[in-house]
């Protein structure tokens, strides 16, 4: 089934790729987010709906390198596995000193560990 076929597909994917770019910048903004997944998901949701958005996404002078290493080669260079790693961390911290419900950060652990795991089994040179 191609997004193409059908309307509501496609507008699926499109409204998932904004909801996913929204979420990327509220990753840049705050530590305890991610940024680059989203927009690799986002990436993955406009490239079957929009490709004037893909293309954005490729064009951006920050976040299009990264993306297109993506995509070319499924790289996560090691420095970015370390800053991920370190702004999961502080963000989690900053979670903890703000108290909040007992299962919201056995939520963000488990969410950041799943994204800290995967982008660690990624390489980091072609």
């Amino acid at each position: 089934m191609s997004p193409g076929q059908y309307p509501a597909v496609r507008w699926f994917y499109l409204l998932s790729g904004v909801l996913m770019v929204g979420l990327g910048v509220i990753g840049a903004l705050l530590p305890v987010m991610p940024t680059t997944i989203f927009l690799i998901l986002a990436l993955a949701c406009f490239s079957k709906s929009s490709p004037r958005l893909e293309q954005r996404l490729l064009d951006h002078p920050r976040f299009g390198p990264g993306l297109r290493r993506w995509r070319e080669q499924r790289i996560v260079p090691a420095r970015a596995k370390c800053f991920a790693a370190l702004g999961m961390g502080a963000g989690f911290v900053a979670l903890l000193l703000a108290r909040p419900p007992h299962w919201v950060p056995w939520l963000v652990a488990a969410i950041e560990l799943s994204v800290l795991l995967y982008l660690l089994s990624r390489p980091s040179k072609p």
